[in-house]
């Protein structure tokens, strides 16, 4: 709530609504603008289909599916860094907490938290507007439509916190339940004679149809160590950047074998074995949680309808006899 509050400390309440609407106006008018801005003159781009014919197909057929989305990145990444400065981290602590939440989503790129702190700010004036019209057209403009309003607000800028926490935490299970198959393979590449660096690249290979997040992860690995970055710190870095606290213990066992020379292969298929325990722990643990999840839909859904087939015609022979007899 403290953007509504530096809000609300230099707009009044009655002018909220007024410059809701100027604002809906206004960035409705930007996002027509920047629809039909062209980059390019028409005629260099002929230039250059001219030059590569072979891909003129191929351009005509992404042109139309790519259009609007381009229109809608160009837009949101010239936006980004007005709309998120009221936002911005005050100091390194919380912009390494921030970036490090957006990289357990999968979100890597240096404009990541730029564009989500941007993306909060934008829903924040949508809810403002979107209600404050609402207010102002179906209802009467007094104190208690006015908080409701902004209470909308407020949970429209919380949304994406919503989101990327949802996002992260799937991300995390993909990558808790395709980890010790992806050790197996890796187990298997160290026991043929590859490397470390080669058995990571194919393991990224062979696992991006089944785990595309572990697929990704491994092939970021490999780019930092093609690019000369020391292996303990690619592992390290591997560990810390999923979130995964087994990703964290495989990284460390790697650093550790790699630092002491110890067998690479033979602590990769304890720590697989050690994963695949725990996965069948859990699956048990959710199978016996099972019974009891049970009782709640069978108490409330099919109990009444068992209920009612079992003793309805009972009760329909007692009162069209026993009522009757009783009265008599």
């Amino acid at each position: 709530m403290t953007a509504q509050l530096i809000l609300f400390s230099f707009i009044g309440m009655d002018q909220l609504v007024p410059i809701a609407v100027f604002g809906a106006f206004a960035l409705g008018a930007w996002a027509l603008l920047n629809m039909f801005a062209v980059e390019k003159p028409r005629a260099l781009e002929r230039l250059e289909e001219f030059k590569n014919p072979a891909k003129r197909k191929q351009k005509q057929e992404a042109e139309g599916a790519m259009k609007k989305q381009d229109a809608m990145s160009r837009m949101l990444a010239m936006a980004s860094p007005t709309l998120a400065a009221p936002l911005q981290p005050k100091d390194e602590k919380e912009a390494n907490k921030l970036k490090q939440k957006l990289a357990e989503a999968g979100f890597r790129s240096e404009a990541a938290p730029s564009m989500f702190l941007s993306i909060k700010i934008g829903l924040l004036l949508i809810g403002l507007v979107l209600s404050g019209a609402g207010v102002a057209i179906f209802t009467e403009m007094s104190q208690k439509n006015i908080m409701t309003a902004v209470a909308i607000a407020g949970v429209m800028f919380y949304i994406p916190e919503i989101v990327l926490h949802f996002l992260g935490k799937a991300r995390k299970e993909q990558i808790f339940l395709g980890l010790p198959d992806a050790l197996d393979l890796m187990v298997v590449c160290v026991e043929a004679g590859l490397g470390l660096d080669q058995a990571l690249r194919k393991v990224a290979e062979e696992m991006k149809r089944s785990y595309k997040v572990i697929s990704d992860e491994f092939n970021l690995a490999n780019f930092h160590l093609q690019v000369g970055k020391p292996r303990a710190e690619v592992l390290h870095d591997l560990g810390d950047r999923s979130g995964v606290d087994d990703l964290r213990q495989l990284a460390a066992i790697l650093i550790q074998a790699d630092k002491f020379g110890s067998s690479v292969a033979q602590a990769l298929r304890v720590q697989s074995e050690s994963m695949r325990t725990r996965r069948r722990q859990l699956a048990e643990e959710k199978a016996a949680k099972t019974a009891v999840k049970l009782i709640f839909p069978l108490v409330i859904f099919i109990f009444p309808g068992i209920f009612v087939i079992l003793v309805g015609p009972a009760a329909i022979t007692m009162i069209r006899q026993m009522f009757p007899a009783m009265q008599g």
